[in-house]
């Protein structure tokens, strides 16, 4: 659309004029010609792919933008990691050097108490620059402390670097030697990069016994950022930290050195008696939205933060600052790993998932191309009788106003476009909209509502493309009494996903215990609205079959680890919230209430309730809560196969019955990321609480609603919750 406040893209929601070759743009009703090469072949029996019904997305590759080159990947290695888990971790980088595309350009950081940054283009012996890790580096100053200081003074002139030719920008020639010395494709430097990782030592810095290791992870993060952005200014580049403890040094850090003092818990950061917190959230939130901006000689470098991701792996028993790294990591795009040891599959299989390809096949235009993309960002326009409120997800503000905007935000608002910085085909996110049309006013019978999503971004091999999305809808006027056509509409997963998401976004800036109330609040005004009963008669309560699971769904959601803090430290529930902010609503359902199989003698694999009386004796449950894999083996079936049953050939049907949920298993861990945990389990024992404890609590130590086991809780049942939902609904 020619019209500056709207661009919107050719979809087949436009009304056509074939005769004068215009079409009109459902937003803005603005007029528009057709390109030439499109009026000269278009009719009505000839359409442009844009018009063709089927497609309401399309996917362009735009040429006015010159392709940028492949991506780079510096990995910043945690060197304060006992001896056995860099072994771990270095075999596992080596790993996936074999799993980059040749042309891709790698970088190495180590640090401990300093910052080492490795020069791989030096052939020989290995050679880093040592930067203190007490300090943070801004862009500017990363030529110089490199040695650097020739191409930044100017005496790249010409060809050779002689006197003859023209003379290169300083900025050209600064980014030059740094893809010659630090930056370098990995069919150059594998052999130099493996050896450094075989050499990997421990941070030789001597410890007093009585204070913690001192790390400087915020220091190296600052300089892995300031190299890609001197490095690759508008290129996508993926800045991968593998941390094994909390940053104790320089900026960033999350803890003292003392062992006297503790990390920071729920209750220090709601006191605000944390001294450390707000600062280190400071600091990862200017690296987050901060752009480069050179100084001295070196010139000005237009480059954001979008085009380089930055995912943190983090593998400890302690917490390591997960909580205060978030934003930098949901500002460009980022993930984050949390497991136990670099050892842990969780770890190295999600590692490699990061670096998955298209499926290779003649027909697929990217086959066999990584899957990553960068530098993305999202616009969304509407017609004139809604707005955008705001989104929630891996994104943050470009702070673009326009007459599409609602004053009313929800999540990040007051903008129609957000920066995604780093995809892949998994991201979602979420958007909000604001009906604008005041109820008192009838929309035209048939009238419809549109929508179109503008997704730019910058593929994996350099090149930019725009993916525009289009949907259409009918309205339904207020004025009419009868709602059955919403309700009709009303799509149950999808809404506790986006409640369950907003849900999480308010905790950051509210209590929990109002969170819930909110949450409470919300669905009795739902259940009010669009249940079907007599006023003050709780037993008249009745749930179309549209609306039927809503109130299970926002049960599980109270007891969830998103909204319940009781066990989880502020690292893990920073995790766990912002991977639900990131996934689609099948996985975020998953998550919300887990899914539950039961196996047993009687029949193949049986969908059961997630309720305790799914707990028998004589049967084996799987449990998948996306984090967390659990094969729950009943009492009996446990006896049984201590007595080695399961070994003898006359019981093949009970070895049978225990390899089936581990398959089942197996799958469902084949397609996940991050990759989750697997347990394994029998009922009374220890890691049982990892499946009881997601369990409807039918029966507990004071009550009992059936047969099963035994919750030992003060919740309430989803019976009980269901009781008081009706009571509240139907009060006049």
């Amino acid at each position: 659309c020619q019209t500056p406040t709207c661009h919107s893209v050719l979809s087949p929601y436009c009304q056509v004029d074939y005769q004068s070759k215009l079409w009109v743009c459902p937003f803005c009703f603005q007029r528009n010609h057709f390109s030439l090469h499109y009026a000269e072949n278009i009719s009505e029996t000839n359409l442009p792919a844009e018009l063709i019904p089927q497609y309401t997305t399309c996917e362009y590759e735009l040429q006015t933008q010159a392709p940028s080159g492949g991506p780079a990947f510096l990995f910043v290695l945690d060197t304060c990691n006992p001896k056995e888990e860099l072994s771990e971790l270095a075999d596992s980088i080596q790993q996936v050097l074999n799993l980059l595309p040749e042309t891709a350009l790698v970088g190495l950081i180590t640090y401990g108490t300093n910052v080492s940054v490795h020069e791989l283009g030096f052939e020989g012996l290995p050679k880093s620059y040592v930067l203190r890790g007490n300090k943070e580096y801004s862009p500017g100053r990363m030529g110089e402390l490199l040695g650097c200081a020739t191409a930044m003074n100017g005496a790249g002139k010409g060809p050779q670097g002689g006197g003859g030719g023209a003379p290169r920008p300083p900025g050209v020639a600064l980014r030059e030697e740094i893809l010659s010395r630090f930056l370098l494709p990995v069919s150059e430097c594998s052999i130099t990069l493996e050896n450094i990782l075989d050499d990997l030592r421990k941070d030789p810095w001597p410890v007093p016994n009585e204070k913690r290791v001192a790390r400087a992870t915020g220091a190296a993060l600052s300089v892995a950022l300031s190299l890609l952005d001197v490095g690759m200014p508008m290129q996508g580049g993926r800045v991968m930290l593998f941390t094994g403890g909390p940053c104790t040094s320089g900026p960033g850090a999350v803890v003292s050195r003392m062992k006297t003092e503790d990390i920071r818990s729920h209750q220090d950061i709601a006191k605000g008696s944390e001294t450390l917190y707000k600062p280190a959230c400071e600091f990862y939130a200017k690296l987050a939205h901060s752009t480069t901006k050179g100084t001295g000689n070196v010139s000005t470098l237009a480059a954001s933060h979008s085009y380089h991701v930055v995912d943190i792996f983090a593998c400890s028993l302690d917490q390591v600052g997960m909580l205060e790294m978030k934003e930098l990591v949901e500002a460009t795009g980022g993930c984050m790993v949390l497991g136990d040891s670099f050892g842990q599959s969780v770890f190295k299989e999600s590692l490699r998932r990061v670096f998955k390809r298209f499926p290779e096949g003649e027909e697929v235009k990217d086959a066999g191309k990584m899957q990553m993309a960068f530098n993305a960002s999202l616009e969304v326009l509407t017609s004139r009788e809604f707005k955008v409120s705001g989104a929630i997800g891996p994104v943050s503000s470009l702070k673009r106003m326009g007459a599409n905007v609602s004053e009313v935000e929800v999540g990040k608002g007051g903008t129609n476009a957000w920066s995604l910085g780093g995809i892949d085909p998994d991201t979602t996110v979420a958007v909000y909209f604001d009906v604008t049309n005041p109820g008192t006013a009838q929309l035209p019978q048939g009238k419809r509502r549109y929508m179109q999503f503008m997704t730019r971004y910058q593929h994996a091999d350099g090149r930019t493309r725009l993916r525009v999305t289009t949907l259409c809808g009918p309205w339904h006027n207020e004025t009419q009494q009868d709602i059955n056509p919403i309700k009709y509409s009303f799509d149950q997963e999808a809404a506790a996903v986006l409640t369950a998401r907003l849900a999480v976004y308010r905790t950051e800036t509210e209590d929990v215990a109002d969170v819930l109330r909110w949450v409470d609040r919300s669905l009795i005004r739902l259940c009010s609205k669009f249940a079907d009963y007599n006023q003050d008669d709780p037993n008249s309560f009745r749930l179309s079959p549209e609306f039927s699971l809503y109130p299970q769904f926002m049960f599980h959601l109270r007891r969830s680890q998103f909204l319940q803090l009781f066990n989880s430290s502020p690292d893990e529930a920073a995790y766990y919230r912002y991977i639900l902010t990131r996934e689609n609503t099948t996985n975020s359902l998953v998550m919300v209430q887990p899914s539950l199989l039961s196996y047993s003698f009687n029949g193949p694999p049986q969908p059961a309730l997630l309720d305790s009386q799914s707990v028998r004796p004589d049967t084996i449950l799987l449990l998948d809560t996306f984090f967390h894999v659990v094969v729950f083996h009943g009492e009996t079936i446990a006896a049984w196969r201590e007595m080695k049953y399961h070994e003898q050939e006359e019981h093949v049907s009970f070895r049978n019955l225990l390899q089936a949920p581990q398959e089942d298993a197996q799958i469902i861990m084949d397609n996940r990321f991050p990759v989750p945990r697997f347990i394994v389990c029998d009922q009374h024992k220890s890691e049982a609480r990892f499946l009881m404890a997601k369990l409807n609590p039918s029966s507990t130590h004071d009550r009992a609603e059936g047969g099963g086991a035994q919750v030992f809780t003060d919740d309430v049942s989803l019976r009980v919750f269901m009781e008081h939902l009706m009571k509240l609904a139907v009060q006049s």
